[in-house]
């Protein structure tokens, strides 16, 4: 059970969380909104819809800055309690600096898991009704990707022709084991080609040793085939990318349909990671940040410390992208790239709290 000026200092830690995510989500939004009424200036649309999906979109934002908000929380906290002298008054209730940044510490850890399994969860779910609600409108949607228990499947949209392919797998540059059913504008069947493998390296796909059924009648053509799509390898990655719209459950169901099919999953294994790792992260966060607030000079601004906090994100954030890029490109383990920043973050921490400064 929490003493009374332990309470104190979680409830001041929470309400600087609050209050900084009211502030940056508010951010979030009018920089969003006026990109979204930008985007729906030319169409004929409702002028509730651009403000509409700002705030379906903004949540998710928002998650992927917490790590910066508990870092500027945390100075904030320190700040207030240096300006008011209620840290003298806390450590005459014997309340050393450790017992301080252990109670923030598990604060944050909570905070984290809570986070995750409730707030990144219906922020995923609003950011996937965002993105529905924007591919209507978009100039991309003649096209989509699928990645189902039963294989890989395309839809494309070209040369008033549709084509629906549907593949068991994805390798490299290839898809593997096509049917192809390309539909005239007005969607009756024209033709089937099959195929056991398509290089896909371009936009102008090359069909090898098709066998193709058209008007009843099947030929095996030893020939390659070339068909002109919208798509190529690059393309269909990048719709496969927006793993920020799955919750947990559907990234584990995901991440099994990828490795069913060959399809490398190190983009969602890091996602989840990240996810998995999230509290603890916040965690370290908060601690690195009390430890180099019990040691600068307590007569400085709130400017100074929100600038400082600023720098530490800016730093940590890229740190972690650095490794995170290096995860997805399969340089390192996907395991390595998120364990590396947090053991750096650890070491860095625990060395702070063995010189903590305790005056």
């Amino acid at each position: 059970m929490l003493k009374t000026y332990e309470k104190y200092i979680v409830k001041n830690f929470f309400s600087k969380i609050v209050l900084l995510s009211i502030i940056f989500l508010s951010l979030i939004i009018i920089l969003s909104v006026l990109e979204e009424i930008s985007f729906f200036k030319d169409l004929k649309v409702n002028f509730i819809l651009p403000y509409l999906i700002t705030f379906l979109g903004a949540p998710i934002t928002l998650f992927e800055i917490f790590p910066f908000i508990f870092l500027i929380s945390t100075q904030f906290l320190f700040y207030d309690l240096f300006k008011k002298d209620e840290l003298i008054l806390l450590k005459t209730n014997g309340l050393s600096n450790m017992k301080i940044i252990k109670i923030l510490f598990f604060s944050s850890f909570i905070i984290g898991v809570f986070t995750v399994l409730i707030f990144y969860n219906a922020a995923s779910k609003l950011k996937f009704f965002y993105l529905d609600i924007k591919n209507d409108y978009s100039r991309d949607n003649k096209y989509l990707a699928v990645v189902t228990d039963s294989g890989l499947w395309l839809k494309d949209e070209i040369n008033e022709k549709t084509l629906i392919v549907k593949a068991n797998y994805m390798k490299d540059n290839f898809l593997i084991d096509v049917v192809i059913n390309e539909f005239n504008k007005d969607f009756n069947l024209n033709r089937t080609i099959q195929s056991n493998k398509i290089n896909i390296s371009n936009e102008l796909w090359v069909v090898n040793d098709p066998t193709i059924t058209e008007k009843n009648i099947t030929e095996k053509d030893s020939k390659n085939f070339r068909l002109q799509t919208s798509f190529n390898t690059e393309i269909i990655n990048s719709l496969f990318s927006n793993i920020s719209t799955l919750n947990l459950l559907e990234l584990f169901d995901l991440k099994k349909d990828y490795e069913k099919l060959g399809y490398s999953s190190k983009e969602i294994q890091i996602h989840l990671l990240n996810l998995f790792t999230t509290p603890i992260f916040y965690g370290i966060l908060t601690v690195l940040s009390s430890i180099i607030m019990f040691n600068v000079n307590r007569n400085k601004s709130l400017f100074f410390h929100a600038i400082f906090g600023v720098l530490m994100s800016v730093i940590i954030y890229y740190i972690n992208f650095i490794f995170n890029s290096l995860g997805n490109n399969g340089e390192i383990p996907a395991v390595a790239s998120i364990l590396i920043p947090l053991i750096c973050l650890t070491i860095f921490s625990i060395i702070g709290l063995i010189r903590i400064n305790e005056k």
